[in-house]
């Protein structure tokens, strides 16, 4: 069962951000802790698509999903990023259907879209198709699209999104969201509940897994309505990891200093 299969059947999976580190290696410790996936974000870090398809390829030969925070909605952004050899997409600020489509359109060889094919490249392991037309088909199964729900129009047209055909996901990102409502960092406030609660109706209506990338007490408070869990990014690890040090330095320097 591939990835987006496991999402479709509503399987909860948890996984995280990366923004900085580019050493393929970092899969293998993805991969060795258990988690689900890892989600690059090429919206706010400086991951160039070189780089993408090294991380990229790691998470196959480990089968480790990949998924990709793409910066753009367009053709080249979406195309090129999937023929490195991501499972997945997210687009940030998906604020209406159209968007929601063409986004879809993109990421989806006909019949359901028009993704312009590229034979022998990464996402097919350097392999001629043998028949494109399962190649193309094989693919549309395996590629999860994400539309994330950050905006006040996108909540506005929370439900018409979510009846995008071939659009697998809605995910809500609450810091955006919450500076977009006018209440910036506080998830629990009534404008953010109100919005958030119209979202989970709207992905229960229309069938669409629901995602969220958020601390975990955001996370714990919409658990049961939860697909995808996505929390923290590896600055964050590595940010507390420093801290770590520093506290126990300081806790061995007190204790010498006390004797």
């Amino acid at each position: 069962m591939n990835f987006r299969q496991r999402i479709l059947n509503r399987e909860k999976v948890c996984g995280n951000m990366m923004r900085m580190v580019r050493n393929p290696g970092v899969c293998y410790l993805a991969k060795n802790s258990g988690v689900d996936f890892i989600l690059y974000d090429c919206e706010h870090a400086e991951y160039d698509i070189q780089t993408l398809h090294d991380l990229f390829l790691m998470g196959r030969a480990l089968s480790l999903p990949s998924l990709a925070r793409v910066p753009f909605a367009n053709k080249e952004t979406i195309s090129r990023t999937l023929d490195q050899g991501c499972d997945g997409l997210m687009v940030p600020m998906v604020s209406s259907a159209q968007m929601a489509k063409d986004f879809v359109q993109y990421a989806r060889y006909k019949p359901q879209g028009i993704r312009g094919m590229a034979t022998g490249v990464a996402f097919s392991h350097y392999q001629m198709p043998k028949d494109m037309g399962a190649l193309m088909a094989e693919q549309n199964e395996q590629v999860l699209t994400i539309a994330q729900i950050e905006t006040e129009q996108g909540v506005d047209a929370a439900e018409e999104i979510a009846a995008v055909e071939g659009l697998d996901m809605l995910l809500i990102g609450p810091s955006d969201l919450s500076i977009a409502l006018g209440v910036p960092g506080d998830s629990f406030h009534p404008k953010m509940q109100e919005a958030i609660a119209h979202v989970i109706q709207a992905c229960k209506k229309h069938g669409k897994a629901l995602g969220m990338h958020a601390p975990q007490k955001v996370l714990n408070a919409y658990y049961e309505d939860l697909t995808m869990i996505s929390t923290q990014s590896e600055i964050d690890f590595l940010r507390a990891g420093f801290e770590n040090v520093k506290a126990m330095f300081e806790q061995m320097k007190h204790a010498h200093e006390n004797r």
